[in-house]
Formats: structure tokens, C-alpha cells, sequence
């Protein structure tokens, strides 16, 4: 579709049917969206055509209920999975699971745990339906009734646990990266192949309707032939304040930087939650609030009486760059940091953005998945002293075949896409998002909640959306703040982020294709499409520490090629 000016002639509210017609596109999608909204669910069943409810939910273990693992118990839809069991080392991780997060209100809505999800009164209640584990091992080990297991483990563990679980028949869901290397992607996707059971990872853009939306504008043509998209992922970070830094009890490491923070915040809580209780005017909600705030703070000090034993458990001392003393109970909070552990930022954070550029690019392919064709890459650690050994800083630049590369033609292999991307810390400018660059306009997507469309046709002209949430109206607007050039929100409708529809959608197959024979019923988030992912993102982590370019190689690409970037070829009879 081209926007031109012949458009602005039919009228605002006809203009806006015409473009949102095609975007929209099953004819129910809009009361559905409202109905899912309404009801609390996803809404993922009116927009990517699985059904809206299955018969019987999916019974599963959650491994990890860290950050990422209470967030997606917060986003299960309880008629599609039911959690019987969960595990983790973590006192405090084990006390979110079941209570939420209450340290602000955007960390309970994302983090409302078990008892609010499933209406229970009390812990006690709740762990007469769930049973808890230290360790993973010990879940997979002794639950017998489970389907599948939900995996949110720290990146090493992914394909252990995953290979554990797949031998026992289970389905998996793991959170990203899908594994810690290219040669451990490779093993879960054969485990999952001889299993014959689903495995999903949960890259949550691909179940995001804001995102599928912006999808549908390249492959129309609105952005005009695509050439070019910037992505960055900007924090403020610094030492002292990192939010992969957490602090930890003092007496788990007395010389650490954060040492007392958690006891200091402790004493003054009680201290506030006692004088509220003495206030005759203080609401009895604002006394809950501190006694659910002074409760988890207790649990996270409680991680204190695990500082020996993770050692049981694989995670070990260490001292970095030969003046860092780490012990044990670090390597586990602190995760993140470590390249044992971790795959740094182009794991955590860089790989949710080269998938949406993946995306995109595969939009303006028609729809077929391109696999990139080089990167070249630089990571430092500028500001942070040697309290971890990942970077704080990575730079990247891809090449993506645009529609047209032939790579033995003189002119036409000069057809490229190119994708720049930056995560950083030390400055949270500009946030998250991704910038998509077309000869006919500009797409903006921002926080996986907003998107922004600019033309280029003329100077100053814009997308607008008008009217309200129930009947948006899209506009060509020719000068004015470009801030009210929003064209997101799905047409001004709430935008979930596709947590709920990606576990809904795993249940969904797994109810229907329970042998995972069948190609058409699949997770978005396959392995093919997650091995995808992994390999881009861990082929930049090459390249930026060894400051160079590396050509991307097909083979890397494909499960049952023994292949990978690190030279490391995959073997299940690792896992014994």
C-alpha cells in the first residue's frame, strides 16, 4: 500500500478502514482482542488461531522461579497450564513463587505469584496443590503426573535440564537464550526430535501482536523497500546500583561492595511497618503492603543458609581477573555476570532485538526466514571495575540479504540489509526499541508496547491514530508533534508483551499434537527458529571479543549439522 496523498482525499475514517483492514486480518480479531483483555487471558487464541480454551490444563513443573520464572508463572492462564510443582535453590526465589514480588507495583503485576494466580489464602494452602524442590533434579526425579516442565533456569542449565526432561518424555518450555552455546542448541533440538515432544523457547516477540502488526506494514510495502534498522537496549547502570548486581546477605560475603544493604533496608522497614501499626490513621492495605515487603526482605536474607551448599549444587568459587574473589553463593545470585553462567547482554538482552530485526527482515522476504551473513562486533567493560567478567558494552553490526542478493553477481551482492545494534550500561537514553528504516517511511517500536510510523514522502507528514479505543481512527497528518504519530497499542488496544500467549500456544500443541508429529501444529518459537536466534547471538558474542568480523556459515543453522561457530560439535551422550 502506498501513501500517498490520494489517500488523505477518502477521508479519515475511510482511510483508516482501508489500512486497517489488511492488518486486522480475521474479522473477529478486534472483539476477541476485547474479550481476552476482559477476561484476563491472552490474546493470543483471536489473533494467532489457536483455540480459546483446551479441555483438561497442562500439569507442569516450573524449574527456576528467579526473575524471569516468576514472571511467567505471573502469566500462565490457569486453563491452559496448571502448576503442580516448582524448584529452586533460593529461599527468596522460593518465597516470590508463592507470594509475589511486592517491591513495587510494577514488580507485582509482572510478578503476582502463586496465590494471587490461583486464588489460594495462604502458603499452606498453596503447598497442599504445589510441591517444592530444591533442585531441579529432585523435581524431574520424582514427579511422575507432570507433562512438562517450564524451564527458567540460569542460561548453563538450560539444555541439562531440558535433555533431563525430554528423556522423560516431558515437553519443555525454556526461557531464552535456548542454550548456552550452539553446540548445546543443537543437542535439545535432537533430544526434542527423539522424544518427539515440543520444545519452545520463549522469545515472547513472536506471540506479539504489536509486532505482528509491524510485520504485516513491511510485507505490504508500506515502509517501501527496507534497508536498514537500528536496535539498542540502554541502561543506567552503574557500579553500586546494577540491577544484575543484586545484593546479597552480608554474611554470605562480608568484604562485597553491597555488603549490608539488604540488612540495612530490613531495619528500616520493620522499623516503618512498626509505626504504621501504631498509626491509628494508617489504612489497613498500607499495613499489608510493608508486612508483604518485610516478609519477602526476611526471604531474600534467608539465602544466607544456602551459602555452603550451592557448592552441592555445581556452582563454584572462583576469582576473576586474578582480584575479584567470588564465592559460590555469588555465582548463583549474580548469574548474569559471569561467562560460565551467562552469555552476557547479547544473550539476556541482545537476542530478544536481533529477533524482531529477524522478524522484520523475514517481512520484507515475504515471510521466509533469512539467515544473516556476517557481523562485526566490539564489547568493552568501561565502566565497571573486575566484579564480573561479561561486558558492559557490545557493538554490533549485521548483514541480512535484502530481496534481490545474489552473492555471485557483481551489483546485486551489494543488496544487503544492514542491522546495527548497542546494549549498554552506564546510561538508560533512549531505553529499548528497535528503529526499522524503509525508502517510503520509518517504523518505531518501542518497549514492545508502542509503535510510531513516519513517512517520507513528504516533509513533516505522519501516521496518526485519533478517536478512542473503541473506534480508532488512522489519519494522514501532515505536520505537528511527533509524539502523537502512535500507530500502536495494536489500534489503541492494551498490548500484552506474549508471555501468556506463548505458554498458552505451547498447551495448546501439546493437547493437539501431543507426539509433536505434525509440522503445522508447533510452537512459534521452534527449535530451528530458536537454534536461529542462538546462533546469531552467540556468533556476535565471538566477534565482539575478538574485535572482528565472522561470516555466517548455513550449516551453523541446521540441527543435525555437527557444525558450530565455537568448533564445538554437539553429543548427547554427554548428557550420559
Amino acid at each position: 500500500m502506498n501513501l500517498t496523498a490520494e489517500n488523505r482525499s477518502i477521508g479519515a475514517e475511510n482511510f483508516a478502514a482501508a489500512i486497517a483492514s489488511p492488518l486486522l486480518r480475521r474479522d473477529f480479531l478486534m472483539d476477541g482482542i476485547r474479550r481476552g483483555i476482559r477476561s484476563g487471558n491472552g490474546q493470543g487464541a483471536f489473533y494467532f488461531g489457536y483455540e480459546a480454551s483446551i479441555e483438561k490444563p497442562v500439569r507442569v513443573g516450573v524449574l527456576g522461579t528467579g526473575d524471569e520464572g516468576s514472571v511467567l508463572i505471573g502469566a500462565i492462564n490457569p486453563a491452559f497450564v496448571e502448576i503442580v510443582a516448582i524448584a529452586d535453590i533460593r529461599p527468596y526465589n522460593i518465597h516470590r513463587a508463592f507470594h509475589g514480588d511486592w517491591y513495587s507495583e510494577a514488580a507485582l503485576a509482572a510478578r503476582p505469584g502463586l496465590l494471587a494466580k490461583y486464588g489460594w489464602k495462604s502458603e499452606d494452602e498453596a503447598r497442599r496443590h504445589i510441591r517444592v524442590y530444591r533442585h531441579y533434579e529432585e523435581l524431574l526425579e520424582n514427579e511422575r503426573q507432570i507433562e512438562g516442565v517450564i524451564i527458567a533456569l540460569p542460561l548453563h542449565l538450560h539444555a541439562p535440564a531440558a535433555i533431563a526432561a525430554l528423556r522423560r518424555g516431558l515437553h519443555v518450555f525454556t526461557e531464552k537464550l535456548m542454550g548456552h552455546t550452539v553446540a548445546q542448541c543443537k543437542e535439545m533440538a535432537r533430544a526434542a526430535r527423539l522424544a518427539r515432544r515440543h520444545l519452545a523457547t520463549g522469545h515472547q516477540r513472536h506471540y506479539n501482536i504489536l509486532y505482528d502488526h509491524a510485520m504485516e506494514l513491511i510485507r505490504r510495502g508500506v515502509l517501501g523497500k527496507l534497508h536498514y534498522i537500528r536496535a539498542q537496549w540502554h541502561r543506567g547502570n552503574l557500579p553500586g546500583n546494577d540491577s544484575w548486581q543484586q545484593p546479597m546477605p552480608r554474611s554470605a560475603k562480608p568484604d562485597d561492595a553491597l555488603a549490608g544493604t539488604l540488612e540495612r533496608e530490613l531495619a528500616a522497614w520493620e522499623k516503618k511497618l512498626e509505626a504504621l501499626k501504631r498509626d491509628p490513621k494508617a489504612s489497613p492495605s498500607e499495613v499489608e503492603l510493608w508486612e508483604k515487603r518485610v516478609a519477602q526482605k526476611r526471604a531474600q536474607l534467608a539465602d544466607a543458609e544456602i551459602a555452603e551448599s550451592v557448592k552441592n549444587w555445581g556452582y563454584q568459587d572462583a576469582v576473576i581477573a586474578g582480584i575479584y574473589r567470588r564465592p559460590a553463593i555469588e555465582e548463583l545470585i549474580r548469574w548474569r555476570l559471569w561467562d560460565r553462567t551467562s552469555g552476557g547482554l547479547m544473550a539476556e538482552l541482545g537476542s530478544h532485538q536481533l529477533d524482531a530485526a529477524s522478524l522484520f527482515i523475514a517481512a520484507a522476504h515475504g515471510g521466509k526466514k533469512q539467515r544473516p551473513l556476517s557481523v562485526a562486533a566490539i564489547a568493552n567493560r568501561p565502566i565497571f571495575p573486575p566484579d564480573r567478567d561479561v561486558e558492559s558494552h557490545v557493538h554490533c553490526i549485521f548483514e541480512f540479504p535484502a530481496p534481490g542478493y545474489n552473492p555471485d553477481h557483481p551489483v546485486d551482492r551489494l543488496k544487503k540489509i544492514t542491522v546495527a545494534y548497542a546494549s549498554i550500561n552506564g546510561n538508560g537514553w533512549g531505553g529499548y526499541g528497535e528503529t526499522v528504516f524503509g525508502t517510503e517511511g520509518t517504523l518505531i517500536v518501542e518497549r514492545e508496547l508502542e509503535a510510531y510510523l513516519y513517512r517520507t514522502h513528504e516533509v513533516g507528514s505522519k501516521i496518526r491514530v485519533s478517536g478512542t479505543k473503541e473506534r480508532p481512527q488512522l489519519e494522514l497528518w501532515p505536520e505537528g508533534d511527533p509524539t502523537s504519530a502512535t500507530v500502536g497499542q495494536h489500534a489503541l488496544m492494551t498490548v500484552t508483551r506474549g508471555y501468556t500467549e506463548e505458554l498458552e500456544h505451547w498447551a495448546w500443541c501439546i493437547r493437539r499434537n501431543p507426539e509433536a508429529s505434525d509440522p503445522e501444529i508447533r510452537p512459534r518459537c521452534h527449535p530451528e527458529v530458536a537454534l536461529g536466534d542462538a546462533v546469531i547471538a552467540l556468533t556476535a558474542n565471538l566477534a565482539a571479543r575478538q574485535g572482528t568480523r565472522i561470516d555466517f556459515k548455513p550449516e551453523w543453522f541446521d540441527p543435525e549439522s555437527d557444525a558450530t561457530p565455537e568448533g564445538r560439535a554437539p553429543d548427547l551422550a554427554r548428557y550420559g
